[in-house]
């Protein structure tokens, strides 16, 4: 394996898998970092890691990164000059019934990712935020010129907390770090808690789907393989200084020190109800359709604003969710079958 490799944490996540794999294919060698804990069956986590480990430029390590000494054992042992930092407790729902698990893996944890990073100069750390940080918010499109100080949810609330953290380091110590914003993340290899995952299980099995806020919910679905790209094309851009940053007239979405943060959507807002329909379609099956209210921490609308994103890498997200979706549903029917 190279002598620096990119640390990929949550490489046996959904969207840590996708980048690292993304990245194993471009040349480049990867650490994938995981706990492999039971918040979703850890099988679906081990098969991920079964198809990244075909890779002899991947190497997988065990590690809850709430462990300090583990960490900083990790960052000693290997020289990492970018860590993409996608391991989290993820869910909002979940936050509601578990906090102290999203402040055990989203503050600690990114605590330890954040000193890991200092002591050995990193390059750049690029790392997972959430649509979640808007909260409150309800101008759309979502743009990260927007103040994002009325979160929803803890899990939403620990996400602004790593971009705060991440800009103290930016500031202290220069270490160049970059925030994204994930929108509705979708695609094969996907998490069981979602919606896709959940509506095309529900429909097979013939149980009822549960549409909350009466089905009216839109979301700014963004395909798995479009993150993955932005991600990589974001790894060699350190964040950098904004000259013209002002304190008078701060932007929430630069500073004077090398940090970043930027939106990763597809800019296309549906309705979960046509989601539903075009599973319903790739199955061939009609779902149960259960109307229930909106559920504590959750917001009616996601839309993002990816301007700053398409200017920065001259890319951004933008596969049709009726493409996604059937890519999506003929993974989980071999999944299913494996």
């Amino acid at each position: 394996m190279s002598d620096e490799p990119i640390l990929v944490t949550g490489a046996a996540g959904f969207i840590g898998f996708h980048v690292a794999q993304r990245l194993l294919a471009g040349g480049r060698a990867v650490v994938g970092l995981d706990n492999l804990n039971s918040y979703y069956d850890p099988r679906l986590k081990q098969a991920r890691l079964a198809e990244l480990s075909t890779r002899r430029e991947f190497r997988f390590v065990k590690l809850d990164l709430a462990d300090r000494t583990g960490t900083a054992a990790l960052f000693s042992e290997y020289v990492f000059r970018h860590v993409v930092h996608l391991a989290a407790q993820a869910g909002v729902r979940h936050s509601l019934v578990e906090p102290h698990a999203y402040t055990d893996a989203n503050l600690t944890g990114f605590l330890n990712v954040l000193e890991g990073c200092r002591n050995a100069r990193t390059s750049h750390l690029v790392y997972a935020s959430s649509s979640s940080v808007y909260g409150a918010n309800t101008a759309m499109p979502f743009s990260t010129t927007q103040n994002v100080d009325h979160p929803l949810s803890l899990y939403g609330a620990t996400k602004k907390a790593n971009e705060l953290m991440a800009h103290a380091y930016a500031h202290l110590f220069g270490l160049p770090s970059t925030g994204l914003r994930f929108f509705t993340v979708y695609g094969p290899w996907g998490r069981p808690d979602m919606a896709m995952w959940l509506f095309a299980d529900a429909i097979l099995a013939g149980r009822p789907i549960k549409l909350f806020n009466h089905g009216k919910m839109r979301r700014d679905f963004t395909y798995v393989d479009d993150v993955a790209e932005a991600v990589v094309r974001l790894v060699d851009r350190p964040a950098s200084g904004n000259r013209e940053w002002s304190g008078d007239r701060p932007d929430p979405a630069t500073s004077r020190a090398p940090w970043r943060i930027y939106n990763i959507g597809n800019h296309a807002p549906v309705e979960v109800t046509e989601v539903v329909r075009l599973i319903e379609a790739a199955l061939g099956k009609t779902a149960i359709r259960e109307l229930v209210p909106m559920q504590p921490g959750d917001v009616p609308e996601t839309c993002a604003d990816v301007e700053d994103l398409r200017k920065a890498v001259g890319f951004a997200p933008a596969t049709p969710i009726e493409e996604g979706v059937k890519r999506f549903v003929d993974w989980f029917r071999a999944y299913r079958k494996s």
